[in-house]
């Protein structure tokens, strides 16, 4: 349909002014899919688009694997590379194999073929699959990935039926599923044992600083609570996982708390230069066993260090402690660490501070975005030789060096947890329950993930928390539901249209249970020689998703400028090779936009103004690091809210009403004097209010007579029982429990000082330092695309 300022079929026609509500806009596009592609998901066709993240839908697996596992940039792979190459588009995809699953839908099938253990090609190497087909009576099997033949093993030969079906195929979901676990031989494990289940071990930096900001008090009284969540497995009735305690100043603590004893013992490591485990034995427990001695001491160690007056702390050796426990163990597990301030004490990987946040957004600031030392790199890699992952809890009131204390993280699967200024009585409820989630979520442990495909494409560029050692395994000390990787694929040869490509990718890990297993995940793609049939079937989410991460990656040796300029050349070549090659002919000054990449524009925009990629002297050094961590290892259902934030107005609620508020465009204009707003990106979450928001709707949900009397430094709203706040909490609620962390409500009132941060994520306006509007960009992109067209 055609509207003011546009051509039919969604262009920008003329010079005249543009209206913002006529550009195409992501709430349009949500609330379309959401319509027309809710309900079930059958992924028995190959090359099936999926729905958007955001539509609410059911998988039932038929022999691809749920996009929520693994998702593809593009559903039609273009036929030869030099078509890829024209258009710009990347092939890529994007892998949360333990992703989390909504009611109604089963987790992977678990198989176990005993002493066999999974069958394989016999040359790739490729693991059973819905694709392979069987020849030969059944006696041998095809592979797709590598077109050779494999004899069935005798215990695993089935009969066919007159369509060249094995009979069992229904019975066997390696046959006829896209996801599914096989339980793994010895050949699997290292050194060719069964592996013990993993541990957990918190380690406390007890100095000044966390005793002060009470955070130490609040980890030991809820310390009960956060192991009640320890992950329990399918068919087992309690966790099988072990616990310890470690804490440190600048000098480190073990903690004997072995159930057979009257009281824990501690034990100091005085010499932290050279580290060491000074006992195996009562270091790493079960928790319900030892339940009294973990008690006692978590009562006390606030009483022990309530004294304390260390300021310089050590880091590297309370990591090397953590390490060496499971090493001596001889498991895999996580370090949970909860440290305050940059590590300047004498020891392994001290730091020296070298804080310039004003050369952010500058040619320079790569060298502060650069860790200052190699130890955390090498240290990280020793992490993942022994499955040990860390995650970091940052309390810091000051600059710590997180691009360089971050890698340790990075390299082992972990996650980095931050909380500025913490105090324990304002933000403790939120770390317990990001500590909590943590504790409690599906994890695998001393993973391997290789993504196989079918000749014609292979991987070639990597991206999330992880380390390798080869071009082609993902070594994950610890993958859990939270974390994706982004695999980039390239073609090496020309493909077939009748042959597809395949790709499988599997993850070998360490269950909670201890049980080594590997779950496969499976996806087939078409092939296609038309480039109309390309931009028809591209996932444009799975595509920002990539470009984000490739911008982030480029931080750390581009200059900002240049890589504006880069990703702004790659959407110009997408649009203007679309033009040329698909769209009706039309007059230069028209900008025609293809289907599902309306929104590219848009969110290009947006990766240039995320705080990961374009964040300025506003951000401190550890603010912009800690988004260039959380960006690399972020799946598309997540990187989606990060880039366009979700705007939800709270006026004129319905209070019996039970779904969230439709949300509206992320733009000043749609706030009002009178309005209430919800903002969040699953980092941040702002609650909007303005000067002339109605005096009941105050009294009703703030119990204060006036927007001048509202506390807007509470992090919390006060619990009243008005029908508005009870919906207004829920809400708030309920988009945390959507996003992965629980994020801090800050309630911003209009015109105050923090209006000026919340405005910094109403994306489609001009930014505050200068930034361009959607618009602003639409205009300049446009002018790029004619420029490549003539």
């Amino acid at each position: 349909m055609a509207r003011p300022g546009m051509a039919p079929g969604g262009q920008l026609a003329g010079p005249r002014k543009l209206d913002p509500d006529q550009m195409p806009s992501p709430i349009q596009v949500m609330s379309d899919d959401q319509a027309n592609r809710a309900g079930q998901f059958v992924t028995n066709l190959k090359g099936q688009v999926p729905p958007l993240t955001t539509t609410r839908f059911t998988v039932v697996d038929q022999g691809n694997a749920s996009p929520r596992m693994l998702r593809s940039s593009i559903y039609n792979v273009p036929i030869s590379p030099d078509m890829l190459k024209q258009t710009g588009i990347p092939l890529a995809l994007s892998i949360a194999p333990l992703a989390e699953l909504p009611e109604g839908e089963l987790p992977p099938p678990v198989v176990d073929l005993g002493e066999l253990g999974p069958v394989r090609c016999i040359r790739c190497k490729a693991y059973m699959c819905p694709f392979m087909t069987f020849i030969d009576g059944g006696r041998r099997f095809s592979c797709p990935f590598c077109k050779a033949n494999t004899d069935v093993p005798q215990e695993y030969f089935q009969h066919l039926d007159h369509t060249g079906q094995r009979l069992d195929k229904y019975d066997r979901p390696e046959l006829c599923m896209g996801a599914y676990e096989f339980v793994c031989t010895k050949e699997y494990c290292r050194n060719n044992e069964i592996p013990k289940p993993p541990a957990y071990i918190f380690i406390i930096d007890v100095s000044y600083n966390n005793v002060k900001s009470g955070l130490v008090h609040l980890l030991c009284n809820n310390m009960k609570e956060v192991l009640r969540q320890l992950p329990v497995d399918v068919g087992q009735a309690a966790t099988a996982m072990k616990v310890g305690f470690i804490t440190y100043s600048n000098v480190v603590h073990f903690f004997n708390v072995k159930a057979c004893l009257a009281q824990p013992q501690m034990l100091v490591v005085g010499d932290v230069q050279d580290m060491f485990v000074p006992l195996v034995d009562g270091l790493l427990v079960d928790a319900s066993e030892a339940e009294a001695v973990i008690d006692s001491l978590m009562e006390q160690l606030p009483a022990m260090f309530a004294q304390t007056r260390e300021t310089e702390v050590v880091l590297g050796p309370a990591v090397q402690a953590g390490m060496e426990a499971l090493k001596a163990a001889n498991c895999s597990g996580r370090l949970f660490v909860f440290h305050s301030s940059l590590p300047t004490g004498q020891a392994p990987g001290q730091l020296k501070n070298r804080d310039d946040r004003k050369v952010l957004g500058s040619d320079k600031e790569k060298h502060v975005l650069t860790p200052q030392t190699q130890f955390y790199n090498n240290l990280g890699q020793e992490c993942v030789q022994v499955g040990c992952s860390v995650h970091l809890f940052l309390l810091n009131n000051a600059y710590v060096d997180l691009p360089t204390l971050g890698q340790v993280v990075r390299l082992t699967g972990g996650e980095v947890f931050k909380y500025t200024y913490f105090q324990a009585d304002l933000d403790g409820d939120r770390l317990l329950r990001d500590l909590s989630r943590a504790v409690g979520q599906p994890a695998g442990f001393d993973a391997i993930m290789r993504v196989r495909t079918s000749t014609g494409v292979r991987p070639v560029d990597f991206h999330g928390h992880f380390y390798m050692s080869n071009t082609t395994d993902m070594e994950l000390a610890a993958i859990d539901s939270s974390q994706a990787v982004t695999v980039e694929l390239k073609h090496d040869d020309k493909l077939t249209e009748e042959d597809g490509v395949y790709i499988q990718a599997a993850l070998l890990y360490t269950a909670s249970s201890g049980q080594r297993r590997l779950r496969v995940l499976n996806l087939s793609l078409n092939v296609c020689s038309q480039m109309a049939d390309l931009y028809r079937s591209c996932e444009l989410d799975t595509i920002t998703n990539l470009m984000v991460k490739q911008a982030v990656s480029k931080v750390l040796d581009s200059s900002p400028r240049a890589i504006r300029d880069s990703l702004t050349a790659q959407c110009a070549q997408i649009l203007a090779s679309y033009r040329k090659n698909c769209a009706s002919p039309s007059s230069a000054g028209q900008l025609i936009l293809p289907e599902c990449m309306k929104l590219l524009p848009l969110y290009a925009n947006c990766i240039l103004r995320s705080d990961a990629v374009g964040g300025g002297p506003e951000l401190t050094i550890d603010e912009r690091s800690n988004h260039m961590y959380l960006v690399t290892s972020l799946p598309v259902r997540r990187s989606v809210p990060y880039l366009y934030p979700r705007l939800l107005p709270l006026d004129g609620l319905d209070p019996d009403a039970t779904a969230l508020p439709a949300p509206v465009r992320c733009s000043q204009d749609k706030l009002h004097d009178a309005g209430l707003f919800v903002l969040d990106n699953g980092v941040h979450l702002f609650l909007w209010v303005g000067l002339q928001l109605a005096p009941d709707v105050v009294q009703d949900l703030f119990a204060v007579q006036s927007v001048a009397q509202i506390d807007v430094d509470r992090p919390s709203l006060p619990e009243l029982d008005t029908p508005l706040s009870i919906r207004v909490r829920g809400i708030v609620e309920e988009v945390r429990t959507e996003r992965q962390c629980h994020m801090k409500l800050t309630v911003v009132r209009q015109r105050d000082k923090l209006e000026m941060v919340m405005r910094h994520f109403l994306v489609e306006d001009k930014g505050s330092d200068g930034s361009a509007s959607y618009v602003d960009y639409l205009c300049h992109l446009h002018k790029e695309i004619r420029a490549l067209l003539t």
